[in-house]
């Protein structure tokens, strides 16, 4: 009797993992292209040859002053924006997936306004550049826990009264730095608040990119190691409970993760809007509700959007304009169109 062969089958890659690929192989090419971009013109060759330099490879043959532009000044801005962007979209994914709300920001529970008057207070008092950032990085943190301890106190950690605590606190921490700017130097020291509080990664260092990395690597680890139990929050705080989950884990599971990569961004790059809520809306378009997948498309997404958005305002010439600004202006007509698609239902 004549015996069929049947063919081993085909290995298909799913189409996530294609989706992913593609997306980071993007936000590399993006920005590898994004060292070209700035007041000084560099060809492709040098900013490689610059690089290989480092290794040995290449004997220096040019200005010491263009690799110190390369290595000191657009390394650091462009590994900034991939992380400020990233950490401002997971954490607002997250957020989101929490309160199972997709106008939900990084800024929901007062961390940019408790990290926004820390600075301005550290200005105020003519501090140091780091001394700004730390201020900026305890005031957030600080702004978060007296939220929570709202919620804790008067509503048993209820998600509903940890927004309202949110919004307390920020109107609180908002009120203390229109304070801080009716005392600042109109000469110095407010102008220098005013351009903080608009966001921006000019004064960035490889040294801030050293300090923010482990806070950020640190949150994306506990939120991957936890992303089915968020996950299963979405069919409600009842239904996780029913499967097994510890909501009161997850749940400070997120908001410690998600806030301290929102106030590690902020401290560094000031106050930068709309990444952190429209790109968790892109990455739903594109992956759907699973909070495994949105987790890294949206840090993918995130780190893209901020990087282009950077590179825009350092490539217009003349006046640099404040980064926040620009997520604002771009991020203002995606909100719009956002707006009727949830009227149709949250993704």
């Amino acid at each position: 009797m004549k015996q069929l062969s049947i063919a081993p089958a085909r290995r298909t890659t799913p189409l996530f993992v294609k989706q992913m690929l593609g997306l980071y192989f993007i936000l590399l090419v993006c920005a590898l292209l994004s060292f070209s971009i700035g007041r000084y013109e560099l060809a492709p060759q040098l900013i490689l040859d610059i690089f290989l330099a480092k290794i040995g490879v290449v004997n220096p043959y040019w200005d010491p002053a263009i690799e110190t532009v390369l290595l000191e000044v657009r390394l650091p801005r462009i590994l900034l924006a991939i992380l400020v962007g990233g950490a401002l979209s997971v954490s607002g994914t997250s957020y989101q997936t929490l309160f199972k709300n997709p106008m939900v920001s990084p800024g929901i529970l007062g961390v940019s306004a408790g990290a926004g008057f820390g600075a301005a207070l550290a200005m105020l008092l003519n501090a140091l550049w780091w001394q700004v950032q730390l201020s900026a990085l305890l005031f957030g943190l600080l702004a978060v826990l007296m939220a929570y301890l709202i919620a804790w106190i008067f509503g048993r950690q209820e998600l509903t009264v940890m927004i309202l605590g949110g919004v307390i606190i920020s109107s609180l921490f908002g009120a203390l730095l229109s304070i801080v700017k009716l005392f600042a130097d109109t000469d110095n020291a407010l102008p220098s608040i005013v351009f903080w509080l608009m966001g921006s990664l000019g004064r960035g260092s490889n040294q801030d990119v050293l300090v923010m990395l482990p806070a950020i690597l640190l949150s994306l680890l506990l939120l991957f190691l936890f992303r089915y139990p968020i996950n299963s929050l979405s069919a409600g705080e009842a239904e996780a409970a029913s499967m097994g989950t510890s909501v009161n884990l997850v749940k400070a599971v997120v908001i410690f993760a998600a806030t301290l990569m929102t106030v590690a961004a902020v401290s560094i790059s000031g106050i930068i809007g709309w990444i952190g809520l429209v790109v968790p809306y892109i990455a739903r378009m594109l992956v759907g509700a699973s909070y495994p997948k949105l987790l890294a498309t949206s840090f993918a997404i995130g780190g893209l959007g901020l990087l282009l958005i950077d590179d825009l305002v350092r490539g217009i010439p003349g006046a640099e304009l404040p980064l926040g600004v620009m997520t604002a202006l771009i991020g203002t007509p995606v909100f719009v169109l956002m707006l009727s698609r949830v009227r149709k239902g949250w993704l």
